[in-house]
């Protein structure tokens, strides 16, 4: 059971002795040990502020000034803010629709973009929201978090698989997981539920209701868009309650999420098949999600491991072969785009693929 303080920066909840929370600070009273969780201190006026408005502008518009939706938005750019402003602080915002597509790079997706104005507004409470609550994730956490990605996440990864293994001598284990229909899957519900314990303004938590219910997927209430700035974020708050489980219930020590791919490693095989009904039972229960059957698997390192669209081995990573595939019809296809090209050399510049560089660069 928690309780609010009558100082409404903070909320008190009990954890047992085992549990282990970033974010929050133990604290003795009662003749036992309670943990004081800090809430989200910004309030609406801070967000919806015409100076916060114009720094999320600034910040969104980085690179799509060519946007013919965005430079008709920046024609009349301060009567646009003011009238977002007005209608935020009246409370008579209403998000728009999406305009829904398809990419296939690194694989089929469908996308669904918001307008101008309300892609400001999800700018305006990142702007605040993501200092917060990046500090309460784990530091093996990569999706969408500043100072990590994809790369980090891969070195962290064959740093853990060389920690494991004692420099190779030994046999190392991976577990391999990825959930399915990850984004579509997310409780709208559920996902309210971990925002409200964390934030003190109510009318911060309306808001970001607003956003969150602005779109659902094949089922009423669930789901979020893969092209809101926002959804980056409340993905990671989402699962942060997972990978704190992983780490300090299952006790974890080699444990890396990007998303909705994770791995856990270990030199004892049977610990990672025995933890593994645990897993899917955390995540059915807790989060209504679940892992792909045709994605799960437990394996050793040394015979290749397919983690982020490069197969891991102890001395080398070589790119998937779907991956390789779908780059050399990308680049077949814009040959005189030097930027698709140079984009694509970057990329395979961390792992083992001289031959496939020299190929894409002719």
């Amino acid at each position: 059971m928690g309780y609010i303080l009558l100082h409404t920066r903070y909320t008190v909840f009990s954890f047992s002795s085992s549990g282990n929370n970033r974010g929050c600070k133990k604290v003795r009273g009662g003749g036992s040990l309670r943990c004081v969780v800090a809430l989200f201190a910004h309030t609406y006026e801070d967000i919806i502020s015409i100076e916060n408005l114009l720094e999320a502008w600034k910040e969104f518009v980085r690179g799509k000034r060519k946007k013919r939706d965005v430079q008709e938005f920046q024609y009349t750019l301060m009567d646009n803010i003011l009238a977002l402003h007005r209608e935020l602080a009246a409370k008579t915002y209403a998000h728009g629709p999406y305009h829904a597509f398809n990419i296939s790079d690194p694989k089929p997706r469908n996308i669904h973009k918001a307008s101008v104005r309300d892609r400001l507004l999800h700018h305006a409470l990142y702007r605040k929201l993501y200092p917060f609550f990046d500090r309460t994730f784990i530091a093996d956490s990569y999706s969408c978090r500043k100072g990590k990605g994809t790369h980090r996440a891969m070195n962290r990864f064959r740093a853990f698989a060389y920690h494991v293994s004692y420099n190779h001598t030994r046999t190392c284990w991976v577990l391999k997981c990825d959930v399915r229909k990850f984004f579509a899957s997310i409780d709208q519900g559920i996902l309210m539920g971990i925002l409200a314990k964390r934030i003190a303004d109510e009318r911060v938590a309306c808001l970001l209701g607003r956003v969150v219910s602005s779109f659902h997927s094949t089922e009423e209430g669930k789901g979020l868009p893969l092209g809101n700035l926002t959804s980056q974020l409340l993905v990671n708050i989402y699962m942060n309650k997972f990978d704190q489980f992983v780490k300090h219930r299952l006790k974890a020590k080699y444990y890396i999420r990007y998303a909705d791919d994770f791995v856990i490693l270990s030199h004892d095989r049977a610990w990672l098949a025995e933890i593994l009904p645990r897993v899917e039972e955390f995540l059915r229960a807790n989060f209504r999600l679940h892992l792909h059957p045709d994605k799960v698997f437990v394996r050793t390192f040394a015979s290749g491991v397919d983690f982020l669209g490069w197969v891991h081995f102890p001395d080398h990573r070589v790119l998937r072969t779907a991956t390789k595939r779908r780059m050399l019809r990308n680049c077949a296809a814009n040959r005189e785009n030097e930027n698709v090209i140079d984009s694509y050399v970057g990329f395979l510049s961390h792992g083992n693929a001289r031959k496939l560089r020299a190929k894409i660069e002719r």
